[in-house]
This record gives C-alpha cells, structure tokens and sequence, in this order.
C-alpha cells in the first residue's frame, strides 16, 4: 500500500506540473505584457524550469518503490515533500487560496508522506 501511494502521488505530481506548464503558456504569458523579449523569454523559461523539475520530481516518486533501498526512499520523500509542501503554500499565498494548484501539491505531499 505504501507504494501505491507513493506512486500516486507521482503520478498526480506530473499532472500537476503538465498543468502547470500549460496554463503558464495558455493563460499567463499569453496574456503578459512582459519587456524587453529578453527578459520575458528568461520568465518563460524559468517557468517551464519548475515545470521541468515537477515531474522530474513525479518520476522519482514513482520509481523510488522499485529502487530497493529505504534510505533513498525516505530521502526523495522527505526532499520533495518540503519542496512540494513549499510550492503549495507560495501558491496558496500567491493566489489568496483562490487557485486550485495549492491543493493538488498538497494532496501530492499528504500521499508522498503516507507513503514514506
């Protein structure tokens, strides 16, 4: 069971971040008025980083069941709980609670920490 919550929580992790990285394009920069082009093409880019990071993130939740090894298991848990649970609560405060990606992160964090 542990696994599979485990393994949830990456799955959900990668949805998150594909989300993340199109409503960024869909709907942010798309609507930004961002000068010069340098410097919007930077935001952009550091953006889609984060996107980029997430699901690196959601493969290593996946796969750390099948890693045989309790050590690396509470490490990646224990590194991208914090930084999920971070992202959830900028979010959160960001947005006012008014957007729905505070949520999933920390349902991805609640999973990833019953599947320690």
């Amino acid at each position: 069971m542990r696994d599979l919550l485990l393994q949830c929580a990456g799955v959900l992790t990668i949805v998150v971040a594909l989300i993340h990285g199109y409503l960024g394009e869909a709907k942010v920069f798309a609507r930004a008025s961002i000068e010069p082009e340098r410097l919007r093409t930077l935001i952009r880019l550091v953006w889609q980083a984060s996107t980029v990071a997430w699901i690196g993130g959601g493969v290593l939740l996946i796969a750390a069941p099948l890693m045989g090894s309790e050590p690396a298991r509470h490490w990646i848990v224990a590194t991208l709980a914090c930084v999920f649970g971070v992202s959830a609560l900028a979010n959160a405060w960001a947005t006012r609670g008014r957007h729905f990606g505070w949520m999933m992160l920390s349902v991805v964090v609640v999973l990833a920490v019953a599947g320690y």
